[in-house]
């Protein structure tokens, strides 16, 4: 049966054996209290996932009560966070057998890709895109606990009247963030730790984390002398760097899914080693206590590693295409236990079917709070995505009801599969299996030549995207066509980002594995290559976002590069051991297939490495708030300053904003509309403040001061090449206060 692991592959090819006769020995002789290297790579790889997940499980209830509040989320959030990663790794066996010097190594990277980082952070607070959104979403919850956001009094309503602004739609009587609130939710920790300041540092540390999540996956999958590698080529590609350093989404799933991944892995290895009776636990623990709590805390450890791939989509909603497959691997353990409990022999086979039960109800549970988010806060993005969330959704409904079908006739499709596998076709799957990896990489590498996507507007959000897409491709010097997406390009963009070796490599590891799977082996590798897989397939056959670069290189973030890099490396060992049984010398091999992975990395991310964009956006809007008086309700008019700063006012000055309308073909609104909202917001004892891009804009109603004069640098926008630099950025903003 495909994905069956062989009792070849149990006794030696995942590395159980050495492992537990290790920790048979440790159990017998160990006397310190100081914990091995290998322990200490696992636990540390392991705590980013199970301390998030502690933390938004308690998060969301006390955002949806109002409460979310520094004290109540440190004792609620800081403690279920604790007790997540106490009750998770207590009496971990030795999961990672490692020297101290890949330990030290993985470490090292990820803290200097934090320290880099840092330095190096981005400001982005005034809304231009989606990371400004995420930080005013993350500044209005730290201040304020609740949501939705009052739209403040402007003297009653008005036709006039808007307080939607890009990333805030106005909803039932008041005003909601566009995205998932799992981002905010962490981001809100830096600002009540340190203001602003502490915010813009959160991405740095949590894009250490995720080096660090990425490296215990690879000595998890690979090997820990391995593991360097993979977080080095992980550290310095663009993609990596960029999300590191502003407030995105990606890199917090990235640390749920690749933590729960390490988190599934360590539960099957201990299941197996406890049911031996050698798992680790402390010298003077018998055996029989081994063989009692280890099975119980693999099934504890797979809950939390389920409830951690779940609440991937509290953080974002596409986080639900990322772990499907986790559903349907839940299913195949949940079979797997009944076909054990059908054939006592199958009992020594897959002890992981226990598994099954805990992975499906972690994983339904954070789903849930997941959608339970989504519906009570961001309700008008469900709706502007229901497009392509509905077919998702349907896929999801339909892989649940096979999942439960083929669960529960496991015994009778078991039976017909022994049946088949004896026959000339059987015998070719594993070919089969590597050969359409082979072809699915060519197809997609082959592409751009037999297809260009396109996207006729629709929408106002399309007209919006093609208008944008014909000014890039004006300023990239490019045909003119606004329905063009370059999405037929996007395994290139993968090659741009992390080099022509590392594809390759993943390609060849990718085959290699599907076809030893097929054959009932590398049963660890089953869920992961089916994350990696599925997610990499789905995303570069449409990568859903605007083409622009190294905007569109988020999308590479969560899964495909770090999946890349995994395989890749898994791929250089596997060349490494058959050249080493060749006879040919593997030192000068490895140290070369190394210097191909980093390199490419690095030369596509040294063009931008070193340089900040969106610096100076704090000082800006702190100066904003500062010529703002306390008691007065600001008017915007314009269009563009009422897109970038009206939530910026809200949430940061703390008065109440609003945007007045403009008519069809301009930018300001008419100037009756202006003095009767002003007239109305006197008549509340407030004082009422315009604000627009230029000073002619305000001339009319007083005389004008400018309160934002920001010159910075901001992201480029490549379409057909990796980004080497950046852009000028300039944002003016003027005040008057009409007598």
């Amino acid at each position: 049966m495909i994905g069956l692991p062989s009792r070849r592959a149990i006794a030696g090819r995942d590395g159980y054996a050495h492992l537990i006769l290790k920790n048979a020995f440790d159990l017998a002789h160990r006397r310190t209290t100081w914990p091995s290297a290998g322990r200490l790579l696992a636990v540390a790889s392991a705590v980013p996932a199970l301390a998030l997940s502690g933390w938004l499980v308690a998060g969301l209830p006390l955002l949806l009560l109002g409460w979310f509040r520094p004290l109540p989320m440190l004792i609620a959030g800081g403690a279920l966070a604790v007790a997540f990663c106490w009750f998770g790794l207590r009496r971990l066996p030795e999961v990672v057998e490692s020297a101290a010097w890949p330990t030290a190594a993985v470490l090292g990277i990820a803290a200097a890709s934090g320290i880099f980082n840092g330095l190096l952070h981005g400001e982005q607070l005034i809304v231009r895109r989606d990371p400004a959104t995420y930080a005013q979403y993350a500044i209005w919850l730290a201040r304020h606990g609740s949501l939705p956001i009052p739209l403040g009094d402007f003297g009653g309503s008005d036709p006039a009247l808007r307080f939607a602004s890009m990333g805030f739609y106005a909803w039932d009587g008041g005003i909601v963030p566009q995205f998932m609130a799992g981002p905010p939710m962490i981001h809100a920790i830096g600002y009540w730790l340190g203001g602003v300041p502490g915010l813009v540092l959160v991405p740095p540390i949590l894009g250490a984390l995720a080096v660090l999540t990425v490296g215990g996956t690879a000595a998890r999958l690979v090997g820990a002398r391995w593991a360097p590698l993979a977080a080095l080529v992980f550290a310095v590609s663009m993609p990596v760097l960029y999300t590191s350093r502003t407030t995105f989404s990606e890199i917090p799933s990235l640390i749920l899914v690749f933590g729960a991944m390490s988190l599934l892995l360590d539960a099957r290895f201990r299941l197996r080693a406890g049911l031996l009776g050698l798992g680790y636990l402390a010298p003077a623990t018998p055996a029989e206590t081994a063989r009692r709590a280890q099975p119980a805390g693999a099934r504890l450890m797979a809950a939390f590693a389920g409830l951690a791939f779940g609440l991937t989509v509290l953080v974002r909603i596409d986080g639900l295409r990322d772990v499907l497959p986790v559903l349907a691997y839940a299913g195949l353990l949940i079979a797997l236990a009944r076909l054990s409990r059908a054939r006592d022999a199958m009992k020594e086979r897959a002890p992981e079917g226990r598994l099954g039960a805990p992975l499906l109800i972690g994983l339904l549970c954070g789903a849930g709070l997941g959608f339970a988010a989504c519906y009570a806060l961001a309700r008008p993005y469900l709706s502007y995505l229901s497009s392509s969330l509905k077919p998702l959704i349907a896929i999801c409904v339909a892989v649940l009801v096979l999942t439960v079908v083929a669960a529960a006739l496991a015994p009778w499709i078991a039976g017909r599969v022994s049946a088949l596998s004896e026959g000339r076709l059987a015998r070719r799957v594993p070919d089969i299996a590597a050969g359409l990896v082979v072809l699915v990489v060519a197809g997609l590498a082959v592409r751009p030549w037999l297809q260009t996507v396109r996207r006729v507007a629709m929408t106002p959000e399309d007209e919006l995207t093609a208008n944008f897409i014909s000014k890039t491709q004006q300023v990239n010097h490019l045909p003119i066509d606004p329905t063009r997406l370059y999405y037929e390009d996007s395994l290139y963009w993968v090659i741009w980002y992390v080099g022509v070796p590392v594809v390759v490599l993943a390609t060849l590891a990718a085959a290699v594995l599907a076809r030893r799977m097929a054959r009932g082996r590398e049963f660890g590798w089953l869920l992961p290559l089916a994350i990696i897989g599925w997610t990499t397939v789905t995303t570069l056959w449409r990568p859903a976002i605007t083409p622009d670069h190294p905007w569109a290189s988020r999308r590479l973030v969560p899964i495909v590069i770090p999946g890349m890099i995994l395989l890749a490396v898994w791929g250089l060992r596997w060349v490494r051991r058959r050249a080493h049984r060749w006879g040919y010398g593997s030192r000068l091999l490895v140290t070369a297939g190394a210097v191909l992975l980093v390199v490419p990395a690095a030369i596509t991310s040294i063009g931008t490495a070193f340089t900040p964009v969106d610096r100076g956006e704090a000082a800006a809007v702190a100066g904003l708030c500062a010529a703002i008086p306390p008691n007065a309700s600001v008017l915007i008019v314009e269009r563009a300053t009422g897109d970038r700063i009206t939530q910026v006012v809200r949430g940061e000055c703390g008065v109440p904003t609003a945007r007045v309308a403009y008519p069809q073909g301009s930018d300001v609104p008419m100037q009756s509309d202006i003095e009767r909202l002003v007239d109305k917001v006197r008549q509340t004892g407030r004082l009422p403040v315009l604000l627009a891009a230029e000073p002619d804009q305000l001339w009319p109603y007083g005389p004008p001061t400018q309160v934002v004069k920001l010159r910075s640098r901001q992201d480029e926008r490549s379409l057909v090449d990796p980004p080497d630099g950046t852009w000028s950025l300039t944002i003016d903003v003027w005040m008057t206060m009409p007598a």
